[in-house]
């Protein structure tokens, strides 16, 4: 009989999420999947499933969940009250959760994107190879839909319930926000440049899984603020009329007629996604042999620390 996990109590934007669907983008099928791709892996890595399972990403506030057998959660993504039949529980280690106890999870402090992983994972049916949510189009997840009370997800097979902690820390990057200029990097002058290498932005809170539009100084496209749509990707930097950037994120569209200033670099672009609204950061601009080399050393540093959980 499958194992089932019930929703009591639903925080805002909570999805089932894996590593994305890949491959569909030149047919207009956004990436999708976790918003921070290492607190989701180390989430799943931490209750004995691929890092790649599908589980629960929430936004600021998580909620209140019970399985109908004997399981394994982890919570990640950053520090919340965490409690399990009341008792309250660290987040980022595994522990175990008995049928019917009840979870609950709740507001993050110092983030915005949070992750409750189960043993077994999400077991829903893939779509287009993924499980990830894409709400905007019903694609994936749970009938394509966000998360609320009285969903039950079924749960995949589990091993071994050995709960885990991490051996190595896991310690984000500092600094300004890496970028690679481009596409239409030709459309800014070297003052547009200098503003948005220089001055400080902001995140703001009006994002969600789609885009962040970012507040700071306007940057001016000198060949006007409108192109023929073109390819975009995650973490693309478009400016709209406004002058105004805005990043595209996991759900982002495929295309898009705003030029595009720069990308952020992979390995950043959950550091971005995290940032609580009003936060202030710098942009610096990096080559992509850089990124790539940057992007290396980040898979073996989220490698290493999956590697190193202790039972």
């Amino acid at each position: 009989m499958t194992a089932l996990l019930s929703i009591l109590r639903s925080g805002p934007l909570m999805s089932v999420q894996d590593n994305g669907r890949y491959g569909f983008r030149a047919r207009g099928v956004s990436t999708s999947g976790a918003m921070d791709r290492d607190a989701h892996a180390i989430a799943n890595a931490l209750v004995g499933n691929d890092p790649h399972a599908a589980a629960i990403e929430f936004a600021l506030i998580g909620g209140a969940f019970t399985a109908d057998r004997d399981t394994l959660i982890a919570v990640t993504g950053g520090s919340c009250q965490v409690e399990i039949a009341g008792k309250p529980v660290p987040t980022w280690e595994s522990h175990s959760l008995k049928a019917g106890e009840t979870l609950t999870v709740g507001a993050l402090g110092g983030a915005v994107w949070g992750y409750i992983a189960i043993s077994g994972g999400i077991a829903i049916p893939k779509m287009l190879g993924s499980r990830s949510t894409h709400v905007r189009t019903a694609v994936g997840g749970l009938n394509g839909k966000s998360l609320e009370a009285g969903d039950i997800l079924p749960l995949g097979e589990t091993g071994k319930l050995a709960p885990r902690t991490l051996g190595t820390p896991y310690l984000r990057g500092h600094g300004p926000i890496s970028v690679i200029p481009g596409p239409q990097d030709d459309y800014f002058d070297a003052d547009a440049w200098k503003t948005f290498l220089r001055q400080p932005y902001r995140t703001t809170t009006s994002r969600d899984r789609m885009a962040m539009v970012l507040d700071g100084p306007a940057l001016n496209a000198f060949k006007g603020h409108d192109i023929v749509s073109d390819a975009t990707v995650v973490g693309s930097i478009q400016v709209p009329g406004s002058g105004k950037p805005i990043v595209l994120t996991a759900d982002g569209q495929t295309t898009g007629g705003y030029p595009k200033i720069a990308t952020i670099a992979s390995f950043d672009l959950a550091r971005l996604a995290q940032l609580p609204a009003g936060q202030q950061f710098l942009f610096r601009a990096i080559s992509a042999d850089l990124a790539e080399d940057h992007a290396i050393h980040a898979e073996d540093r989220l490698a290493a620390v999956i590697a190193g959980l202790k039972s």
